[in-house]
């Protein structure tokens, strides 16, 4: 069965492979809207999420021999997006987080302390309202579903420091939430 998941879209992404435009604009509109969403959610201005996810498909489909099934196709070109949005967020400087002259500890087993249940809507809202590199690290790590090894091999931070950072965002956007 996971077989077959790999290989979902297997005769589309075969013939873009070999350059086959009319397969290649059938997977872009298969997963346009998945990965609008998705570079939408780490852009947040309309215009930058719509240049990163044009240039991303540009880049999956000239890189197309390079996937081999190890993953979804969706997985992989999601990979490329969220890559894409992260370089494109350097360029503009958008810090993770400022640390400032502060050192955090973080235990390895961090248990995640109990949240209530909140509405939904107050969550998106809250989720706006962070700072860029907090939304960064909720958007990788809740709703992305990198991990926190992932995410600092990503975004060039350490394992500590990402969920340090995790839970700093976490705290704040209960108390946005709180606020709404």
């Amino acid at each position: 069965m996971e077989t077959n998941i790999l290989h979902t879209h297997k005769d589309l992404v075969e013939k873009s492979k070999l350059g086959d435009r009319s397969s290649q604009y059938k997977l872009y509109e298969l997963y346009v809207d998945a990965m609008f969403n998705v570079s939408m959610r780490m852009m947040r201005v309309k215009e930058d999420a719509e240049d990163v996810l044009q240039d991303s498909f540009v880049e999956a489909f000239n890189n197309m021999a390079s996937f081999r099934y190890e993953s979804t196709f969706g997985s992989w070109l999601k990979r490329i997006v969220i890559n894409k949005c992260i370089n494109h967020l350097k360029k503009k400087k958008v810090a993770v987080t400022p640390i400032e002259n502060e050192v955090y500890h973080i235990k390895s087993d961090v248990e995640d302390t109990e949240v209530p249940k909140m509405d939904i809507k107050k969550v998106i809202s809250g989720i706006k309202l962070l700072p860029a590199g907090y939304q960064q690290i909720i958007n990788l790590y809740l709703i992305e579903g990198y991990d926190h090894l992932e995410i600092s091999e990503i975004l060039g931070i350490t394992t500590s420091t990402s969920k340090s950072q995790y839970h700093r965002a976490k705290k704040k956007l209960v108390e946005i939430i709180n606020t709404l």
